[in-house]
């Protein structure tokens, strides 16, 4: 090799060990060299309902193809949380009802704004009333409700805000659920520092990042939404997202108690079930009769992740985004029977009218 070659070569790898070493903690991506048992599971070891599904466009799209991607994952019931209201809610379930009558339930949902004017309250009760009667299963409250909802003050609308109450009382006569999603991670109201466990998905999300009292403190919010709880004994809620208390199971364990008509959905916190396995299994084991499976967005390709986190004993796996965990699975290995319960057993037991003959006992 001539001296001119050798001087480009040596330049060349002179370039790309700086570029290497010029790698930002977005692009760092190692692949894990460790060599363990087990593989990813694509289809669930039992039929399941995902309780905390999405389909906005339901009223009009072909089912066929969703189906095919359900049966692929053995899913046997989805939960479409985005049922609207109304003429939209009825178009829905038009649509499923005369294609795959036993394949999908379908919630409504309340438009909180301006609350408290007159008359609001018996209008938007008759409305929900007339949904459940047109096949609505449920109710699904979203986080708008105590973050972004107005009353008709153009005050911040409180979960507990005792005008609301006729709503859950109305849910409890009718015997349908309330799925509620409130607040977001605690992680997104802490400071945007080194400390931050959150911090690589408030810099590629940076719209996710809170301050303090925007709208209100984290604590504030998730409080309201205990104390309605409290106060509407017989009304039977669905907590979405595990209420943001996934990575801190003890004290979710203690609000189960103290709440016996909360449950809580797994909907988009599996990373914090998979990096604490033992402690998981035996929370799961407890509180086996008090925890649905959900996933939230529609996405097939992230389903193997729960699957292989609930029903499999394997070691150090990749999570599907490296923006929201990069930390590894583990598997948590549930016995057979609580894995009925979470699947589809409690979902059974609390949505009215769901196809039993879909599951075997």
């Amino acid at each position: 090799m001539s001296v001119q070659n050798l001087i480009i070569v040596l330049f060349f790898i002179s370039i790309t060990t700086t570029q290497a070493q010029d790698l930002t903690f977005e692009e760092y991506n190692p692949k894990s060299t460790l060599v363990v048992p087990g593989d990813s599971i694509y289809k669930a070891k039992f039929p399941f309902i995902d309780v905390h599904g999405h389909q906005f466009r339901m009223a009009t799209q072909d089912l066929s193809e969703l189906i095919a991607d359900m049966d692929q994952l053995n899913e046997a019931i989805m939960v479409n949380l985005s049922g609207r209201s109304g003429e939209q809610l009825q178009n829905a379930l038009k649509n499923v009802n005369e294609n795959y009558p036993n394949r999908f339930a379908v919630f409504a949902n309340i438009d909180f704004e301006g609350a408290g004017a007159e008359g609001w309250i018996e209008k938007t009760v008759n409305q929900f009333e007339h949904d459940v009667k047109n096949g609505a299963k449920g109710l699904k409250v979203y986080k708008s409700l105590g973050m972004y909802n107005k009353d008709s003050d153009g005050k911040r609308l409180k979960i507990d805000d005792p005008r609301l109450h006729p709503i859950w009382e109305k849910c409890a006569e009718l015997g349908v659920p309330v799925l509620i999603h409130s607040a977001d991670p605690k992680s997104f109201w802490k400071p945007f520092d080194k400390n931050n466990e959150r911090w690589l998905e408030l810099k590629t999300h940076p719209r996710r990042k809170r301050g303090d009292d925007n709208p209100a403190p984290w604590e504030t919010i998730i409080k309201e939404q205990h104390n309605m709880f409290k106060n509407n004994p017989k009304t039977t809620f669905i907590n979405a997202h595990m209420g943001w208390y996934a990575n801190d199971l003890g004290t979710l364990g203690k609000l189960l108690d103290e709440l016996p008509n909360m449950n809580v959905g797994i909907g988009a916190i599996i990373a914090e079930l998979g990096r604490q396995p033992r402690f998981a299994r035996e929370f799961f084991i407890k509180y086996q009769d008090r925890i649905l499976f959900g996933k939230d967005s529609w996405k097939p390709e992230e389903f193997p992740t729960y699957f292989r986190v609930l029903e499999s004993a394997d070691e150090y796996f990749p999570y599907h985004k490296k923006y929201h965990a990069f930390w590894a699975m583990y598997g948590l290995d549930l016995p057979d029977e609580v894995l009925k319960k979470v699947y589809f057993k409690n979902a059974l037991r609390i949505v009215p009218g769901l196809d039993k003959g879909l599951f075997k006992d």
